[in-house]
């Protein structure tokens, strides 16, 4: 019963932080930025937030440590949990890792 709480945590806090950026974030580093998933933690202290980036990857995620603070109160005002989680943004691979895969079958046809 747990699991299906926090995978229906993990689908908010993804269409929220995906709101804020678009919509809150003034930063223009961030304007090719995609949340592509979220992962809490059972007791949802800390969301690991996984993104990807058109161009420039590092100044995004740069960008992002910056406005860290800004993103966290934003997402505790639309939250309606106690305590709002700590946010750890990772770059998503698996995009670069599925081309790579579909590259590999490609040339072996």
């Amino acid at each position: 019963m747990a699991s299906l709480k926090v995978d229906k945590m993990n689908h908010y806090i993804m269409k929220e932080l995906s709101l804020i950026l678009r919509d809150e974030v003034k930063d223009p580093a961030l304007r090719m930025c995609t949340v592509t998933s979220v992962s809490c933690t059972n007791d949802m202290s800390v969301a690991k937030v996984y993104v990807t980036f058109m161009k420039n990857q590092g100044k995004g995620l740069q960008a992002l440590e910056r406005c860290k603070g800004f993103i966290r109160s934003q997402l505790a005002r639309r939250l309606k949990i106690r305590k709002c989680p700590e946010l750890i943004f990772k770059v998503d691979e698996s995009l670069e890792y599925g081309n790579r895969i579909e590259e590999l079958i490609k040339n072996l046809h």
